[in-house]
């Protein structure tokens, strides 16, 4: 006889838990207005806005809109780890909605300055600094621990459908109705965040302060530096990362310097491209957990296979070209972004989570600003198909640094030993 539970457990972990259900929804529709105006601003700036250097205007929006992941990951760690998880996610989104809307004021009221929107962009992007690294710590509050690569799956599907979406109408939007309708629909997705997050209760915890100061003999919460030093091996994974960030997320500088430099079209094949990695990433993070293979020693393959496909559009032009290439990038992205999290999910202490994946978001972020400034001032002087092949060649020395960690994943710490696990492989979880 069939267990009764069994229908349910058959259901996507989203529909038969609908508090997770609810908090990812939430991170969709965040996620989804951050990327629509940042990748409208830029296709703003680069198609309307500005007629010279171009690509510096664009870099350096790109790298701001990074700057308070990184910036801010001392003040994320510490309200993540001392204020209710609801509230902060709450309050991330309700700012950002008012953020959203008096920036539609304005420019409905006048012609929007750059330094405006630059901003915006980053108001918006220190609110989702706050979000994120929330969401993550908070998963055990929301699932079983059996359901916490499932729901890594999933959360990390925010981005690329973020991506799918918020993408695929930035530019759009902003071709049809100007930055005032793009902050418009910024707020408005903001705001319906902010309400659904209202009405979720999160399981009860102790107070994170409480321990360690009523003689319980919980040892107290550590620094970020603190952290860090302890996982030994999973720091050496982020440096690796870090590197590879540094050329991957080059891509949102790229793609609009190729689509109007060498395909010459407008806003609506810059949707295509964006929504063409978008649908990458969305696909291989509900296909991640499912690709064989110890993490490092896959990490390695798939950044090999996105430098081949980053270096395609930089050799052979053409549109089909580009969003195919970028498909198959984004599956890697994906893939490793699954494979990974849900690693490091398991790896690390439970009191440690909220430091650590703030100071996680705030490393891989670092590069981005650097990125998007470099690519940004190269692409006013070198053509977009020859930044395609920058960026292929700075993965490959990411990917060899990457394989050579399984020869010394036996080194990793004592507190980088999951219990009842093996220690460096992550295991496939139900979609």
């Amino acid at each position: 006889m069939s267990s009764p539970t069994t229908p349910a457990r058959r259901l996507p972990l989203v529909l038969r838990n609908r508090a997770f259900g609810t908090v990812w929804l939430g991170q969709v529709l965040t996620q989804a207005a951050v990327r629509m105006f940042q990748v409208g601003v830029s296709w703003w700036l680069v198609a309307y806005a500005v007629d010279g250097g171009r690509g510096l205007a664009s870099g350096l929006f790109m790298a701001v809109s990074t700057l308070p992941a990184v910036a801010l990951a001392p003040v994320v760690a510490r309200t993540v780890a001392r204020v209710n998880h609801r509230t902060v996610l709450r309050a991330a989104a309700g700012t950002a909605a008012a953020a959203a809307t008096a920036l539609a004021a304005w420019a409905y009221a006048s012609d929007l300055p750059l330094a405006a929107a630059y901003a915006a962009t980053l108001a918006l992007a220190g609110c989702q600094a706050f979000f994120d690294p929330c969401l993550t710590t908070s998963v055990p509050e929301l699932v079983d621990d059996e359901d916490i690569e499932a729901a890594t799956g999933f959360e990390l599907s925010t981005q690329s459908l973020a991506s799918l979406g918020g993408a695929l109408l930035g530019a759009l939007i902003v071709d049809g109705a100007g930055i005032a309708g793009l902050a418009v629909g910024c707020a408005s997705a903001y705001l319906a965040a902010a309400l659904l997050l209202a009405t979720v209760r999160f399981r009860s915890q102790a107070a994170p302060d409480a321990a360690g100061e009523d003689g319980s003999g919980t040892p107290p919460r550590r620094t970020l530096r603190q952290i860090l030093a302890g996982l030994p091996f999973v720091r050496r994974i982020l440096i690796c990362f870090t590197a590879a960030n540094l050329f991957t997320t080059a891509v949102f500088v790229v793609i609009p310097l190729y689509t109007k430099s060498v395909l010459h079209d407008g806003g609506g094949t810059v949707a295509l491209l964006e929504a063409s990695l978008g649908t990458g990433t969305l696909i291989g993070s509900f296909t991640g957990a499912r690709v064989p293979g110890r993490p490092t020693v896959l990490g390695s393959y798939l950044l090999g296979a996105m430098a081949v496909a980053l270096a395609v559009p930089g050799l052979a032009a053409g549109r089909p070209v580009m969003a195919g290439s970028l498909v198959v990038a984004g599956w890697c992205v994906g893939v490793i972004g699954v494979r990974f999290v849900a690693l490091f999910q398991r790896l690390v202490p439970t009191a440690d989570k909220p430091g650590f994946f703030a100071v996680m978001q705030a490393v891989l972020g670092a590069t981005f600003p650097v990125a998007s400034l470099l690519f940004g001032l190269l692409g006013d002087h070198l053509s977009a198909q020859t930044l395609c092949l920058v960026q292929a060649a700075g993965l490959l020395p990411a990917a060899l640094a990457l394989a050579l960690l399984r020869t010394g994943s036996d080194s990793a710490g004592p507190e980088e030993q999951p219990s009842g696990a093996e220690p460096l492989v992550a295991t496939g979880g139900e979609r």
